[in-house]
């Protein structure tokens, strides 16, 4: 089965997009960790498929899996880079999409200079819905790794993160604590790992450990993580400017319930088509 493809990236976090609308997709977990190959397949981060809509209020339905083959449930940059596909491969001419993902209803919408704005949603603090193993909520809350204890925030953007708080980002142990983190046993279902450094209330800088794919050089539900870390521990502004190895997103939240609104790029590198 020949399929064609779009690879996209946001700031450098890489996809395989496909649109399983007007083609048909088939894939299965196996399929996708080839595809993921650097050395042998296409290469990426994740993969994205855009599929029909199975609620009339929506415009699509946004599907994402890892390099690994698993299926999980958000993706910041996934979903800036889902919007400019639909709209350059004229799915639709809307400006704003409400598309479908496994955690509910996305809004995206179209800006200038091929900026998306997504709105997040609400950020998800209840241990037992991120999951995370805690008997109470908290802002901070102190994790053994090895006998080490370090202070990590704990929030779920549609799928979960932990967040800690370094000196300095260059020499932070992204590598070696990352994937430590990433399968501790009190997050039951893995976790991405945030590590942040504040730079000023309105400027943080961000290296994220994402689960199944390793560091990444962006994450955007790791960006919004972050700004919610830093503002529960009243270290950050409402408006701040996250610096990426890939480059810069922009994040909003208010706090009390309020959505995380992030804006950034999202960049085509060349379209192509693969045997599935």
């Amino acid at each position: 089965m020949l399929v064609r493809f779009s690879k996209m990236h946001g700031l450098g976090n890489d996809f395989m997009v496909i649109d399983a609308v007007s083609q048909r997709v088939r894939l299965s977990e196996q399929t996708v960790r080839r595809l993921a190959d650097r050395h042998t397949g296409i290469g990426f981060d994740q993969l994205l498929l855009v599929e029909p809509p199975t609620r009339p209020d929506l415009d699509f339905r946004y599907r994402i899996y890892n390099a690994d083959g698993s299926e999980v449930e958000h993706c910041g940059n996934g979903a800036r880079c889902f919007a400019r596909f639909v709209r350059d491969k004229r799915l639709t001419v809307k400006d704003e999409i409400a598309v479908e993902t496994a955690r509910g209803k996305a809004i995206l919408k179209m800006l200038p200079d091929r900026l998306v704005e997504v709105d997040m949603g609400a950020p998800c603090l209840n241990p037992v819905e991120i999951p995370f193993a805690a008997e109470l909520q908290a802002p901070v809350y102190s994790l053994d790794v090895k006998g080490n204890l370090y202070e990590v925030s704990a929030v779920s953007m549609g799928n979960p993160h932990a967040v800690l708080v370094v000196d300095d980002i260059d020499t932070a142990p992204v590598k070696t604590l990352g994937p430590l983190i990433e399968r501790h046993p009190r997050f039951p279902q893995r976790v991405n790992v945030g590590f942040m450094q504040v730079l000023s209330p309105s400027h943080i800088a961000l290296r994220v450990f994402e689960r199944g794919a390793g560091e990444t050089l962006a994450c955007g539900t790791g960006a919004c993580a972050a700004v919610v870390a830093g503002r529960l521990r009243g270290l950050l502004d409402a408006q701040v400017k996250v610096s990426l190895p890939g480059g810069e997103l922009y994040i909003g939240w208010r706090g009390d319930g309020a959505s995380v609104m992030m804006t950034g790029p999202a960049t085509t590198v060349f379209e192509g088509q693969v045997y599935l």
